[in-house]
C-alpha cells in the first residue's frame, strides 16, 4: 500500500480536510466525523487503494483500512491539520444524533488511544499466568514481580490514561484531569478503601477503589470541562490560570469520593453481577449471543460499547467473563475466510483470503475478511456466525474467563488458559473453527467470475477513443480540479458540454457505473481503462440531476447512451461542468496522441490511447 495515496484518496473522497469535524482511529477504521455526510463521495472512498470498505454507523463516517490504519492516519496528519490536534476528538465535534451515536463515539474516542497499551499489557499478564500455571515460574521471585509491575501497571493506574483521553474529547485542561486522577489513586486515599466511619467535614462517606475503574474518571472530566468554561469566563485573567484548576480539584475530587464513586461502583458492581448471572443461570445463551453476534456489532461499529463493560467487571469481579466467547465469534470468521482461500477458484479472491485469514487467527483483526470476503460472499459470514455462536456457547457452558483485557485472537489464547474448564475451551474452540471451515469448504459460495485480465499491450491494440459528449475539447491541465489537471488521475482531455447526454466512446464493459451518475468507468476488451467525470465536484449532488442508463458490468457499443443529466441545473446549482475524460492505466496506455480541439460531436475522434508496446517501436 502506498500510504500517502491512500491517505490522500481517502480525504478527497469524503469532501476534503474542510468537511471534517474530527478524525480518530481504531485498530482497522479512520473514524471520520463529518460536517456533511453528502458530501462524500464513497464510491470514490472505497475505490482507493488500500481500502476495504466504507462503513456509516455509530453517528461516524468509517473507513475501513485493515492493519495498516495507523499509517494511513498518520499521512493524512501530514497533508492536513488533521491528526494529532483531533485525534482523540472532541465533544463539540461529536454527532449531533440520537443519545446511542454519541455514546459510541465517545467511547470510541476516549478508549481508542489507550486500546493497543492496554491490549498489549494484558497480553503480557496472559503469558505471566500461563507461565505460573505451567510451572515455568514462581510467584514472589523478583523476576515475576518485575513482570507483574509492567503487565499489571497499565490497568491499575487506567484512570490516569483516561483522564488525559477524556479531557481531549471534553476540552477539558489535560493536567487538571491528571490532577485529579492522581488523587483518586493516591496510596494514602487507597489505604481507607474498607475503613468504617469516614467523613469528609462531617459528611459521611464511602471509600471505594478506582484502580481500574473506568465511569468515575470520565464522569468527573466531564464536569470538570464545564466547570473550566465558567470559572475561565468568570475569574480575572491574573488569576484565572492557576485559580481554575484549585477550585476544580478542589471540588471535584471530594465529589467522586463522597458522590461519584460509590454510584459508580454500585453500578459496575450491578453490571459485574449481571453479567454473571447471566453466566451462571443461563450461561449457553450469554455464550452464544455473544459469540453469534460479536462481529455483527463490529460490522457497525457498536462493539465500542462492549469495551467498557469488559473493564467494569474485571475491575468489580477480578474477572471477564464476556471475553471468552468473543475468542469464538473471531476465530470463526478466521476459519470461514480460510475456507474461502481453500475453495476459491478466482485468484483474486484467494489473495485476498490468505492474509485475511493470518491477521484473523493470530491477530484477530476480522474486519478485511469480513468486508472484503465474508460479508460480500454473504454464506461464508452467515457460517462464521453460526460457529461463533456454538462455540461461544459451549464455552460460556465452561465457565471459561480471562483475568486481563486482552483483544482475541489466536495469540492471546494463554489469557484464558487456566481459567474455567479448559476441556469446554478446546471443544468450543475447535467448533467454532472446524464448523464455519467445513460449511465453507462443503456448502461453498457464489463465486465471482474471474477478472478477465488485460491482454498483452502490442502494436495493434492502441485505442482510438471517440467523443462522448457534444461540446467543446480543451486540455486537461485547463480542469478546475488539481487532480485531473495535474494528470493524477491519467491522461487526456476535457470537455465543455452543450448537450445532457454522455455516449459510449468505443465497445465496452461498463467496469463502475457511480449511483450517484457524475461519473463511468470504462474497460475496452484490450485492456483500456477510461474514466468520465461529468463536472467537478458533482458527488455532492447525490443523484441529483443524473439520471443514469447502464449498471457495472454491462456490455456497451460506441455510441451508446451512458447517463443523461441536466447540465443547466448543475450549473444553476453552482457546480463546473468541465468533464475530464482519462485513461486511468497509464502503464499500459503511456502516451495519448491525435488529441481533438474546439468544438466536437459525440461520436467524433478524440485521441488515439498509445499502447505502451506501439510507444515502445516508436522510440
Amino acid at each position: 500500500m502506498d500510504y500517502s495515496k491512500t491517505a490522500a484518496g481517502v480525504l478527497k473522497g469524503v469532501g476534503g480536510e474542510e468537511n471534517v469535524s474530527s478524525l480518530v482511529h481504531c485498530a482497522t477504521r479512520l473514524r471520520f466525523v463529518l460536517k456533511d455526510e453528502s458530501k462524500a463521495d464513497s464510491a470514490a472512498v472505497k475505490a482507493t487503494p488500500g481500502v476495504v470498505t466504507v462503513a456509516q454507523a455509530g453517528g461516524q463516517y468509517q473507513v475501513v483500512i485493515g492493519n495498516d490504519v495507523p499509517d494511513v492516519f498518520a499521512e493524512i496528519g501530514k497533508i492536513s491539520k488533521l491528526g494529532a490536534a483531533s485525534a482523540d476528538g472532541a465533544a463539540s465535534d461529536a454527532p449531533k444524533g440520537n443519545l446511542f451515536n454519541r455514546f459510541i463515539s465517545m467511547i470510541s474516542a476516549i478508549f481508542t488511544p489507550v486500546l493497543w497499551a492496554l491490549a498489549g499489557t494484558g497480553l503480557l499478564k496472559a503469558f505471566l499466568a500461563a507461565a505460573v500455571t505451567f510451572g515455568w515460574m514462581s510467584e514472589g521471585t523478583s523476576t515475576y514481580i518485575v513482570l507483574q509491575a509492567l503487565s499489571d501497571g497499565f490497568i491499575n493506574f487506567l484512570p490516569l490514561a483516561l483522564a488525559i483521553t477524556a479531557a481531549r474529547y471534553f476540552k477539558a485542561n489535560e493536567w487538571t484531569a491528571l490532577a485529579i486522577a492522581m488523587a483518586l489513586l493516591y496510596p494514602t486515599a487507597t489505604a481507607l478503601v474498607g475503613k468504617p466511619d469516614l467523613t469528609f467535614f462531617g459528611i459521611p462517606f464511602t471509600m471505594v477503589t478506582y484502580v481500574s475503574s473506568v465511569i468515575p474518571i470520565i464522569v468527573i472530566v466531564w464536569l470538570q470541562s464545564h466547570a473550566e468554561k465558567v470559572l475561565y469566563a468568570k475569574l480575572p485573567s491574573a488569576i484565572k490560570r492557576f485559580i481554575t484548576p484549585m477550585i476544580v480539584v478542589l471540588i471535584a475530587v471530594p465529589l467522586v469520593f463522597v458522590v461519584i464513586g460509590p454510584i459508580s461502583d454500585l453500578i459496575g458492581r450491578g453490571i459485574g453481577g449481571g453479567i454473571n448471572w447471566v453466566f451462571e443461570n443461563a450461561p449457553w445463551a450469554g455464550g452464544a449471543i455473544m459469540g453469534g453476534l460479536w462481529q455483527v456489532f463490529v460490522i457497525f461499529g457498536l462493539h465500542w460499547g462492549l469495551v467498557p463493560l469488559f473493564t467494569l467487571e474485571l475491575q468489580t469481579t477480578g474477572q471477564i467473563m464476556l471475553v471468552g466467547p468473543v475468542f469464538a465469534a473471531v476465530l470463526a470468521q478466521a476459519a470461514a475466510v480460510a475456507g474461502v482461500w481453500v475453495r476459491a477458484r478466482n485468484k483474486n479472491l484467494k489473495s485476498l483470503a490468505a492474509p485475511a485469514t493470518l491477521s484473523g487467527f493470530l491477530a484477530g483483526i476480522t474486519e478485511p475478511a469480513i468486508y472484503g470476503i465474508n460479508l460480500p460472499l454473504k454464506r461464508p459470514f452467515a457460517f462464521g456466525i453460526v460457529g461463533g455462536a456454538i462455540g461461544g456457547a459451549i464455552i460460556g457452558i465452561g465457565g471459561v474467563f480471562a483475568k486481563a483485557f486482552v483483544v482475541p485472537s489466536g495469540l492471546a489464547l494463554p489469557a484464558l488458559f487456566g481459567n474455567g474448564n479448559m476441556f469446554m475451551l478446546v471443544i468450543g474452540l475447535g467448533v467454532a473453527i472446524i464448523v464455519p471451515f467445513l460449511l465453507t469448504v462443503i456448502i461453498g459460495f457464489v463465486e465471482p467470475a474471474e477478472d478477465a485480465a488485460p491482454a498483452p499491450a502490442t502494436a495493434e491494440n492502441d485505442l482510438a477513443v471517440l467523443s462522448p459528449l457534444d461540446g467543446t475539447v480543451v486540455p486537461l491541465s485547463e480542469t478546475p480540479d488539481a487532480a485531473f489537471a495535474e494528470g493524477a488521475l491519467g491522461d487526456g482531455v476535457a470537455i465543455l458540454p452543450r448537450s445532457g447526454a454522455l455516449y459510449a466512446p468505443f465497445d465496452a464493459t461498463i467496469a463502475a457505473a457511480f449511483p450517484t451518475g457524475h461519473a463511468i468507468g470504462l474497460r475496452h476488451a484490450d485492456g483500456a481503462e477510461v474514466l468520465i467525470h461529468i463536472g467537478i465536484d458533482t458527488v455532492k449532488l447525490g443523484g441529483q440531476h443524473f439520471d443514469v442508463k447502464v449498471t457495472t458490468g454491462q456490455q456497451v457499443k460506441a455510441g451508446d447512451l451512458l447517463v443523461e443529466f441536466d447540465g443547466d441545473a448543475i450549473e444553476k446549482a453552482g457546480y463546473d461542468l468541465t468533464t475530464p475524460i482519462v485513461v486511468t492505466n497509464g502503464e499500459l496506455y503511456p502516451a495519448i496522441t491525435d488529441r481533438a480541439a474546439g468544438p466536437i460531436a459525440h461520436g467524433e475522434p478524440l485521441f488515439t490511447a498509445v499502447s505502451v508496446e506501439s510507444a515502445a517501436v516508436t522510440a
